[in-house]
């Protein structure tokens, strides 16, 4: 099952099948009342007084190019989310797993709320992806990590393949044996990686897209080959890339036209189905 769909994932998730979905991974908007916008540029060599200078003297044009844009704020951001968690919940397997990607704007009021939702005993992990980039405000400590909230249908039997889990270099390789180094070790619940380098061949341009090594390890741990992964704020399409790169099947949902024109275009080569569906069931 390799599909992508435009429509209001609270329309649907219900119509969607039971128990298809090993991993539910979501990205929801942040709440962070801004209007979300990445702005693209187009850079030539040119052989006139280009506006940008580079190596070796060379000038070159810089042209801005349209970027996409969603509006990111809520006055009950809880409000809108838990309900379509629930809604989707009657998709993941007995041994599924659940992702929620949060920041720190929300992250507390969601986990109590999915505790109260899902149990406390179902709360696996709290992981960060911590990175590196961007402004440094001198008033307050720069905000560096994202947090992902895993919730396992049931704790006692999930989808966890700890040899498929990708290793990391020792930071003190000297301090272990030489086959140990040579290894790597296995990462904690605080994940190191980059943001997706804006001239990086897996930047699509559309705002807020996840790298594709945060979604990498999620689906190759929490899933197996043949299973499918279900997205339902699918954004540029990072999760179905992972999902299909790794032998898995995919179920992408957005609203956006703009955001379903972006992940269709990016996962042709695994020749998805492209579905509208209408505004009400």
């Amino acid at each position: 099952m390799k599909r992508i769909i435009l429509g209001d994932n609270a329309v649907v998730l219900p119509t969607l099948p039971e128990r298809f979905a090993r991993a539910i991974y979501i990205d929801p908007p942040f709440n962070t009342g801004k209007v979300q916008k990445r702005e693209r540029m187009r850079v030539t060599a040119t052989e006139g007084e280009g506006a940008r200078g580079g190596f070796g003297g060379r000038r070159y044009d810089v042209e801005k190019i349209e970027s996409g844009s969603y509006g990111d704020a809520f006055d009950d951001f809880e409000g809108f989310l838990i309900p379509r968690v629930a809604a989707a919940l009657r998709c993941l397997t007995p041994d599924g797993s659940l992702f929620v990607h949060l920041d720190y704007r929300e992250v507390h009021y969601v986990k109590v709320a999915l505790d109260r939702l899902l149990g406390r005993d179902r709360f696996m992990n709290e992981i960060i992806w911590a990175y590196d980039y961007g402004g440094r405000p001198k008033n307050r400590w720069p905000a560096k990590h994202d947090t992902i909230l895993w919730y396992a249908s049931n704790p006692d039997d999930y989808v966890f393949d700890y040899d498929a889990m990708d290793r990391i270099p020792y930071m003190a390789p000297g301090l272990v044996s030489k086959e140990k180094a040579e290894r790597g070790k296995t990462p904690t619940d605080v994940w190191w990686h980059t943001i997706v380098p804006t001239g990086g061949r897996e930047k699509t341009g559309y705002p807020t897209q996840k790298p594709l090594g945060i979604l990498n390890r999620i689906v190759k741990v929490h899933s197996r080959p043949g299973d499918v992964v279900l997205d339902f704020f699918a954004g540029s399409g990072t999760t179905g890339e992972a999902a299909a790169a790794h032998e898995r099947g995919f179920v992408l949902i957005d609203q956006s036209a703009e955001a379903v024109k972006i992940a269709a275009k990016r996962l042709e080569r695994f020749d998805p189905e492209v579905v509208t569906m209408p505004r009400s069931a």
